[in-house]
């Protein structure tokens, strides 16, 4: 079996250092993170490009603390559709992109088809977005909702 094209790019030690210094601040200046890696700075700039022209970082993003935005509530929405084939996932998927309050979606090996993360202010407006908006998706057979008590990491 070939391999997946993905996983081709050869990271080094250096390369992961880089990459989990980023994930914890993806600010940090250069200078800050040559040293946190152990390279000067030129050489970390090279390897950070490389990184990023490789795709293996693909963004940097702000990391949000949702209940000061009042959108702390999150459950866990189980989908099964009715047809999977390449077709009806395409649809599924197209739609599930359009919704905002989906924050992930994984297609799942299980006796379900997708498991959806979905974060919205309140159990309320969870309820409309699962009976408007995800209910209404293509190909959706039956949901099933999981509601997060406490996140004790993300």
């Amino acid at each position: 079996m070939p391999a997946d094209h993905r996983s081709a790019v050869h990271l080094d030690d250096y390369d992961r250092k880089i990459i989990a210094a980023l994930q914890i601040d993806g600010r940090m200046a250069m200078t800050a993170l040559a040293g946190k890696v152990g390279l000067s700075k030129t050489p970390c700039q090279v390897r950070l490009k490389r990184l990023l022209d490789a795709g293996v970082i693909t963004g940097f993003a702000a990391l949000v603390d949702f209940a000061k935005l009042g959108l702390d509530h999150v459950a866990f929405a189980e989908v099964k559709l009715s047809d999977t084939r390449d077709r009806a996932l395409a649809e599924f998927n197209a739609g599930v992109r359009q919704i905002p309050e989906i924050e992930e979606c994984h297609m799942i090996a299980s006796s379900f088809d997708y498991l959806l993360k979905v974060r919205t202010p309140d159990i309320r407006r969870y309820r409309t977005v699962l009976g408007e908006k995800i209910s209404a998706l293509p190909h959706v057979a039956n949901t099933s909702t999981f509601v997060a008590m406490e996140t004790v990491k993300e």
